[in-house]
């Protein structure tokens, strides 16, 4: 098992090492810029080029079963779901084969309103709830996994 991060906007890095330390856990977060992370020998840092999706195509091609992928990028969970990884978003919502598809239409339909403008972006802020909820979700997926492989 090992656990990739989306590392550009993710707002839950120091959580998911935390997480990562007590199941000594390899996790590679994966950008296109140098950013600041958490001081840790299972912390990979991966830096992919500016290229369009370079960092989504990183994960997408090394994401399997047993692994865990943290995006808010839905492209990117689906493409990690059909990996048959698990895909937690930073505010621990699961994304599965049974949602990634309502997920990504409603991606779609919204994208279509923005343009049209008949909304405009509203993405509510990163509350404490979000974060202590991320933290109980990634625990648990954690341990799904040690117990259906081991």
């Amino acid at each position: 098992m090992e656990i990739y991060v989306d590392g550009d906007a993710c707002p839950v890095k120091g959580e998911i090492v935390r997480v990562a330390e007590r199941h000594n856990t390899i996790v590679y977060i994966v950008s296109n810029t140098v950013m600041r992370l958490p001081d840790s020998p299972l912390v990979k840092r991966i830096i992919v080029d500016d290229g369009f999706d370079a960092a989504d195509d990183w994960i997408a091609n090394r994401a399997r079963k047993a692994d865990v992928v943290i995006t808010s990028d839905i492209p990117l969970a689906h493409r990690c779901v059909q990996n048959e990884a698990s895909v937690l978003s930073p505010t621990g919502h699961f994304f599965d084969a049974q949602n990634i598809g309502n997920a990504l239409a409603m991606r779609d339909l919204k994208s279509v309103l923005r343009e049209s403008g008949e909304i405009r972006d509203h993405n509510p802020s990163f509350s404490k709830k979000d974060r202590s909820n991320f933290l109980q979700q990634l625990e648990l997926e954690i341990r799904k996994i040690k117990i259906s492989e081991g």
